[in-house]
């Protein structure tokens, strides 16, 4: 009878910690559908592209110098993405999503989910995507933490910054690649980074 009991609480466990386990990609623990990418506690499972001084502080990943960005290893096409992100005023950074190539990154070869209140041009300032939609309303995102939710199913995207829907747009020019967090300028961190597919 003590083998039964301790052979059923084997089988529980078992399931419990496959449910609960390591996602095959190396990403992070599944919780509910979604995997994580940026747990804050290390760069692990992200590439390294440019100048950009990445390092892990104060459980986020951190750049306050050079040009570059962090590239998922492997390429995503629908999914929904959350993130916390905090920048600094003067910052340029953006979540760049379904890239064409992990090698060129750009908003020329991927979509550009933007982070750039001080952009020259405001029409594709922070919570736009790039030369695809400007912004619904203008949320300054300078000095704090602030939440980014990104949904990307075939062809439509649909951005939410701080809870308030920025962009609902159509587009099938790219349909799937690497995402990738990029510093440009200013101090940029993300952190809690997590994905559904």
């Amino acid at each position: 009878m003590a083998v039964k009991y301790g052979l059923g609480l084997l089988v529980v466990l078992g399931l419990a910690a496959c449910s609960a386990g390591e996602s095959p990609d190396g990403g992070g623990v599944q919780s509910g559908g979604w995997t994580t990418l940026l747990d804050g506690t290390s760069l692990d499972g992200w590439t390294q592209s440019g100048t950009a001084n990445w390092r892990i502080a104060d459980g986020a990943a951190h750049a306050d110098s050079g040009n570059g960005f962090l590239v998922t290893p492997r390429n995503y096409a629908d999914f929904d993405l959350e993130l916390e992100f905090f920048v600094s005023a003067d910052a340029n950074s953006g979540v760049f999503i379904r890239c064409a190539s992990a090698a060129e990154i750009g908003a020329a070869s991927c979509y550009e989910v933007n982070i750039f209140d001080q952009r020259q041009d405001p029409t594709y300032r922070t919570g736009s995507i790039v030369d695809v939609a400007a912004p619904a309303a203008q949320i300054d995102t300078g000095g704090q933490w602030n939440t980014y939710a990104i949904s990307a199913r075939g062809p439509r995207l649909l951005v939410t910054l701080n809870g308030q829907r920025t962009v609902d747009v159509e587009d099938d020019r790219l349909a799937t690649g690497p995402i990738a967090l990029q510093y440009g300028a200013g101090t940029v961190m993300f952190r809690n980074v997590r994905i559904r597919e």
